[in-house]
C-alpha cells in the first residue's frame, strides 16, 4: 500500500497474467458503511445538559454527600482500584444479609445490563414503556428484542408475556419495578408467575425500590435460581459515582463475572460509596425526605384538575397534560426542567421529586402554565 499527500493510497495486486493497481481515497470513504447494520439503525441515548434554575428531569436525588479529606487520602491515583470491590461488597452483604459471592458490581446498572446480555444472549423480553437501555443494549449486541406493551393500568400484560415466553423462549426478561417512567410497581403475583414459567433469567430492576412501600424481591432470591435483582446508588444521592450492583445465585455472578471488564469500578467511587453506605442513618433520612416530599407534591398536583397524575412508588411523578410539548417549553422558560416523555408516553411529562423549595418553584410554574 502506497500513500501520497496523506490521503490517497494504491495497492498493487499481481495475478498470473496481469498487474492490477487499486486506488483507495480515505477522504471520500463512507464511514457509515463500515458500521455494523444493527448499530446504524440505533439512536444514541441522549442525556442533554439543558441550562435551568431547577433541574427535575433525571430522577437524581436532590441530596448529595460531602467528600471529606479522609476519603480522598485513601485514593492512590497511580494504582488500579480493587478489581473485585471487596469493601463495598462486604458493606452491601452486611446491609442486605446476603453473601459477597452473590454480588457483582458494575459501573452503573447500564454496564450490568450489558454484561447480562453478553453472557446469556437473547431473545431479550421487556415491557414497554420502561427503561430504554434494555432495548438499546440488546439491539447493539444484535439480540432479538421482544417488547410487550403494558396494560391500561401500566401493569404487566401477563397473558401476552406468558405467550411470548412459550413462543420465543427469551433467555433474559427485564422487569423494572418500580417502573421508569410510569412510577408504579408491577403486580408481585404476575412477576412470580413469570419467574416460575421462564426457562431463562428474570431480572427485577429495583433501581427505585428504596422509595417504594413494597419490600422488593430480595427475600425470594433463595427460592428462585433464575432470579437476578439489580440495584443502583444513582437514585439515592450518588449518581456521579456510576455504581450499581446485581444480586443473584453465585453460579450466575460467576458466569457474568467472566465478561466483566477489569477494574470497572474506579477507586474514588469505591471509597465514597463505602463511606456513604456505612452511614445508613443519613442515607435513610434522605430517602424518607424524598418519599415525604413525593406524597406532598402529589397531593398539591392533584389540586390542579387539568392534569392527570399516575401514582408513584419511585422518586418521580408521571403526569398527563394537554399540549405537553407546550407545557414543557413554558416550564423551561420559567427555569424549571422536567422530562418530556414524547415518544415514550405521549402527552405526558415526568417530574423528579426535589427539595421542598425546588418543588414549590415547580408547582408555582406549573400552575401559571396550565391554569
Amino acid at each position: 500500500m502506497k500513500q501520497f499527500n496523506g490521503i490517497s493510497y494504491f495497492m498493487v495486486i499481481r495475478t498470473k497474467s496481469k498487474i492490477h493497481i487499486v486506488w483507495y481515497n480515505s477522504a471520500t470513504m463512507n464511514i457509515k458503511m463500515l458500521v455494523r447494520p444493527n448499530i446504524r439503525s440505533l439512536s444514541a441515548y441522549e442525556a442533554k445538559e439543558i441550562p435551568c434554575r431547577v433541574k427535575l428531569d433525571a430522577n437524581e436525588s436532590p441530596y448529595g454527600f460531602k467528600i471529606d479529606d479522609a476519603v480522598l487520602k485513601q485514593i492512590k491515583t497511580n494504582r488500579y482500584p480493587d478489581p473485585e470491590g471487596k469493601k463495598i461488597k462486604q458493606i452491601i452483604s452486611k446491609n442486605l444479609g446476603i453473601k459477597p459471592a452473590n454480588i457483582l458490581l458494575g459501573n452503573g446498572s447500564d454496564e450490568l445490563i450489558y454484561y447480562l446480555i453478553t453472557t446469556f444472549g437473547g431473545p431479550v423480553l421487556y415491557p414497554t414503556p420502561t427503561f430504554s437501555m434494555y432495548g438499546i443494549i440488546a439491539k447493539a449486541l444484535k439480540e432479538k428484542c421482544i417488547a410487550i406493551k403494558l396494560d391500561n393500568e401500566f401493569d404487566i400484560d401477563i397473558e401476552a408475556v406468558l405467550k411470548a415466553i412459550k413462543k420465543d423462549k427469551p433467555r433474559l426478561i427485564f422487569l423494572s419495578s418500580p417502573n421508569n417512567p410510569t412510577g408504579n410497581c408491577f403486580s408481585s403475583e404476575k412477576i412470580l408467575k413469570i419467574i416460575g414459567m421462564s426457562k431463562g433469567i428474570v431480572i427485577v430492576d429495583e433501581a427505585y425500590q428504596p422509595f417504594s412501600s413494597e419490600r422488593g424481591f430480595l427475600p425470594l432470591l433463595k427460592d428462585y435460581r433464575n432470579l437476578v435483582i439489580m440495584r443502583t446508588l444513582s437514585k439515592i444521592g450518588m449518581a456521579g459515582l456510576r455504581t450499581g450492583f446485581l444480586i443473584a445465585d453465585a453460579e450466575i455472578t460467576e458466569e457474568v463475572n467472566k465478561v466483566r471488564l477489569p477494574f470497572n469500578v474506579n477507586s474514588l467511587s469505591q471509597a465514597i460509596a463505602s463511606k456513604v453506605l456505612k452511614d445508613k442513618g443519613k442515607l435513610n433520612s434522605f430517602i424518607r425526605s424524598i418519599v415525604s416530599e413525593r406524597e406532598r407534591l402529589f397531593e398539591e398536583m392533584e389540586k390542579i384538575k387539568v392534569i392527570k397524575l399516575y401514582p408513584s412508588e419511585a422518586n418521580f411523578i408521571l403526569f398527563r397534560t394537554g399540549n405537553a410539548d407546550k407545557v414543557y417549553q413554558e416550564l423551561l422558560r420559567k427555569g424549571v426542567l422536567v422530562r418530556n416523555m414524547k415518544g415514550v408516553v405521549n402527552g405526558c411529562l415526568r417530574v423528579t421529586v426535589g427539595t421542598k423549595k425546588e418543588n414549590e418553584v415547580f408547582l408555582k410554574a406549573l400552575k401559571e402554565v396550565v391554569l
